[in-house]
Order: C-alpha cells, then structure tokens, then sequence
C-alpha cells in the first residue's frame, strides 16, 4: 500500500468503528476501501472481519454501563451469534461469491422496515400479553434464539448491517430500552467477528497491513460512537439506523 492507501483504510477504519457502535454497517466503509487498493474481495473481507474485532470490544466497553444486569442473556444469545458466525465464515469459502450479495440488499431492507416498526409492533405484543397476563419471555425465546442465529451466519460471512437486524429483532422481541439493546448488539458483533476471524486465521490469507490499520481506526472509532450513541434518544437512533440502511442498499446494489 502506498502512504495514501494507508492512511484512507485507517479512516475507514475509525469511520467502520464508530458507525458499528451505533448502529453497524460499519463494513460498508472499509470493505470499498480495501477493494480500491487492490485486495481481492475475499482477502479484504477477512481481514477486515479481524481487523474489526478491536473496534467491536473497543464499542462494547464504551456501552459497559448500559450491559449491567444483562450477563445472562448476553450468554444466552452469544451463543446462538457463535454458531452463526462460525457458519457463516464457512460459507464464505464455500460458496461463490456472488451467492449472498444477491439477497444481501434484501436482508438489510426487511431489517429497516423491522426498525420502522418496531415501537408498533412491541405495543401489539404487550397490549396482547396484558390481556393474557403472561410476562414473555425475558431473553426472547427461541424465535430471537432462532433470528440471531441466522443474522450471524450473514454477520459471519459479509458483516454489514448485521447490527440492523440484531437491533431489529431485539428491539421487537425484548423488552428494554435501545440503548441496552445496542449495547448487547456490540457484544455480540464483537463475538460473531471474532469467531469468523478465528476461523479465517488458518484457513485463508489476510493482509496483515490492513488488518492493523483497521484494527488501530476501529478501537478509536468504537469509543467515539459509545459516546455519541448512547447520547441519542430512541427515535433519533432509530432514524441514524434507518438512514444507514438506506445507504447500505445503494452501495450494495451499486456494486453488483
């Protein structure tokens, strides 16, 4: 890489770090920007997959508070994102590439209409369970188990917009505020990252150039966006997820 190359990936990697602690999406910066210095697409998504892992940790301590209490549901559905990411790492070296960039755009727009909907929809349940007087369930049941799961078999193969869903599902299926909620959602991008990198470590190449200057930008972006985001009311993050997302689909679908 060229002083240029290096100094745009590290910008991108603060960028990636700051926006995947307040909403995810982060990948939607820096995989442009490795594929412009000449990384292959593969190359550059594991590295930036371990590259990452610094800036989701980096995120999650910045939301430290707001993970008080949640030790056992943090568990619960760390799992499930665990054994999605591992799935997901697989398949990215098992199936061609242009097989999930298909239904990628999708993914990312079902999970802006969930956003959008989301208050509408947790009041329907809870106007449902007070008639029937049945609390739900406090980790969301297998349905969130069930989601999660599937949202990190996409996390752990491309990343982007994995927060989107995760928030999406959390925040229609959990009952908490969504600054809780997205401070679970970097512990568990930090998990499915991590899982997918440990994986990728002996089975495929990475640019370790890139990784460090990724890794370096993501940690300081991660505590620019704990202080940012968990600042902004509900309605407000909501609105950053949904604009995020939007943005996600365009450069998804411009680069098909």
């Amino acid at each position: 890489m060229t002083i240029w190359e290096m100094l745009a990936v590290f910008a991108a990697g603060v960028g990636a770090g700051t926006i995947n602690t307040i909403v995810g999406s982060g990948t939607l910066i820096t995989f442009p920007v490795l594929v412009a210095t000449g990384l292959p697409p593969v190359t550059a998504t594991v590295s930036n997959a371990l590259g990452l892992i610094p800036g989701s940790i980096s995120g999650a301590i910045g939301y430290r508070a707001e993970l008080t209490g949640q030790r056992r549901r943090i568990l619960r559905l760390s799992t499930a994102a665990a054994a999605g990411g591992l799935g997901g790492a697989i398949l990215l070296l098992l199936l061609p590439s242009t097989a999930f960039e298909t239904i990628v755009p999708v993914l990312v727009a079902l999970a802006l209409v969930l956003v959008l909907l989301q208050p509408r929809i947790s009041r329907a349940v809870q106007r449902h369970r007070d008639r029937e007087g049945t609390p739900g369930k406090p980790d969301g049941g297998p349905l969130l188990i069930t989601g999660l799961f599937l949202a990190s078999i996409y996390g752990g193969y491309f990343t982007a917009a994995q927060g989107i869903i995760y928030l999406s599902l959390m925040g229609m299926l959990l009952h908490d505020t969504m600054q809780r909620l997205n401070a679970v959602k970097n512990v568990l991008a930090a998990v499915v990252n991590s899982i997918a990198a440990l994986f990728f470590l002996f089975v495929a190449h990475f640019d370790w150039t890139a990784v460090l200057l990724i890794a370096v930008g993501s940690t300081i972006g991660g505590q620019i966006g704990a202080k940012v985001g968990r600042r902004l009311p509900p309605a407000a993050l909501r609105a950053v997820i949904i604009v995020v997302g939007t943005l996600a689909i365009i450069q998804l679908v411009a680069r098909r």
